[in-house]
């Protein structure tokens, strides 16, 4: 239900609520007085937008061109593409029996134009399909909405008592166009092939995809191995051709019962070597369950990039740069490990060491000066300082003993204090705070093992300081 004209009506209703007389556009209360024991849910147009688009790009597989027609509807041109399913009917039959199945009630229709099958599928004969030059009779017993009029048209057309399409096209031209304007001549005629209708059809975003149809399915690890590597090189080729190479690669495989197993990889470096693909593939082959087979596969570049080729030497050789050998190393790490396990660590422009960090792909080219020379920082830097027990013989001097872990350490050298406090932008009113400046000290126990510990709160301000170990040198 929705709220419209300010009264709740129906949004929509299914077959059985049709049976019993309900229709879209009756007030609610009305329907629940004809039908007591009536199920209602508040409409959700948006969900239903955001639905509608994807079932667009799922009916991809049948045809590359498929366009929305809002709310609840899609037009597919299947020129050329039914003979891949045995023809019109079973390439129908096909797609109904498919969105049955994952709960998708959908009335279907073929036909040379675009409101013929519209017309067809709303107001005729369930799966109908509509010979060529066959238009004009098989939409004549339908009603005048087939026409897909406007609200107030087709009540305009209904009273001179036109109701149906036969009856409206039985009229000459001129009279159609004088007593309703020229909407409706456009409609008939779009419906009746004698005018061309253009259908924005829903493209994917990235060009850069490919696909494989197979006439049989496929299930064994060695059908999946093998399509994986056929459509790593088609695409790869086409990356070749323009010069490209892509970061990332998205491998899906569509099984007869509608769902998908999607697999993914990244690259370090903009790549489209077949042969590298299909190896960082392979290993991710073992996830895949193709049920009762998979029909279709389909692979999609993403970041994709232009590459720069190298120049070969005088002497026939050519030079490689140590990113380019490190790199299929670095990918296997990655795709193995996750994204976010192989990393490199970069300086940010911030003295707080928690955020002096950042986190960049591991051959991402740097940014920025680096880390300050005059202020060392530890190799190891905890997620979370660690609290110790210490042991300073004056309040500003670095501990000369400290337990961590229950382990006794005793310093025997000592580099410090380096204060620290609060970014004073992001704290204005504790920034100036002296319980949460730290007082860093650089330590070496007499194992030789090196700490970076800091003290907490100032002697003074705080009568009992708490000290923490925050990272390890080496």
């Amino acid at each position: 239900m929705a709220l419209e004209r300010g009264a709740r009506r129906l949004f929509a209703v299914d077959e059985r609520a049709a049976a019993f007389g309900l229709y879209v556009g009756q007030k609610a209360t009305d329907a629940v007085a004809l039908v007591p024991e009536l199920a209602t849910a508040d409409a959700d147009p948006a969900a239903d937008g955001t639905a509608l688009t994807v079932l667009c790009d799922w009916c991809r597989r049948f045809s590359p061109a498929v366009a929305m027609d809002p709310p609840d509807g899609l037009f597919l041109d299947i020129t050329g593409a039914d003979h891949l399913w045995g023809g019109e009917r079973p390439m129908m039959d096909d797609l109904v029996g498919r969105l049955a199945v994952n709960g998708l009630f959908a009335r279907a229709a073929i036909a040379g134009t675009p409101g013929a099958a519209w017309a067809a599928a709303h107001f005729g004969a369930c799966a109908t399909i509509i010979a060529p030059d066959a238009e004009a009779e098989s939409l004549a017993p339908l009603p005048i909405h087939a026409l897909r009029l406007e609200a107030a048209t087709a009540a305009q057309v209904m009273r001179l008592g036109l109701t149906t399409v036969g009856r409206l096209a039985s009229l000459p031209r001129d009279q159609i166009t004088r007593r309703f304007g020229p909407a409706v001549v456009l409609r008939l005629d779009q419906a009746l092939g004698r005018a061309r209708e253009a259908l924005t059809f829903r493209h994917p975003p990235n060009p850069w995809f490919a696909r494989l149809v197979f006439a049989e399915p496929i299930s064994t690890s060695e059908d999946l191995a093998r399509v994986a590597r056929d459509i790593a090189l088609e695409l790869s080729g086409r990356l070749e051709a323009e010069g490209k190479g892509a970061r990332r690669f998205d491998l899906v495989f569509h099984r007869l019962d509608g769902r998908s197993q999607s697999l993914a990889i990244g690259l370090c470096l903009p790549g489209r070597d077949a042969v590298a693909i299909t190896r960082l593939f392979l290993p991710l082959l073992e996830r895949v369950d193709p049920g009762f087979g998979v029909e279709t596969v389909t692979l999609a570049a993403e970041d994709v990039e232009s590459i720069i080729q190298r120049q070969a030497a005088f002497d026939g050789s050519r030079t490689t740069a140590v990113q380019e050998t490190v790199a299929p190393f670095i990918d296997r790490l990655t795709n193995r490990l996750g994204e976010d396990a192989v990393w490199r660590a970069e300086a940010w422009p911030s003295h707080v060491p928690e955020r002096a960090v950042a986190r960049r792909p591991a051959l991402s080219p740097p940014r920025g000066t680096g880390w300050d020379p005059g202020r060392p920082r530890p190799l190891r830097l905890f997620r979370d300082p660690q609290a110790i027990e210490a042991v300073a013989p004056v309040p500003d001097d670095p501990p000369i003993f400290f337990r961590w872990r229950g382990r006794p350490h005793r310093v025997r050298r000592a580099e410090g204090p380096e204060r620290l406090a609060e970014e004073w932008w992001r704290h204005p009113f504790e920034a100036a705070d002296p319980a949460r400046a730290r007082d860093y000290y650089r330590v070496e126990d007499e194992d030789g093992a090196r700490f970076w510990l800091f003290r907490a709160g100032l002697y003074g301000a705080d009568a009992h300081p708490k000290w923490w170990l925050h990272g390890l040198f080496g």
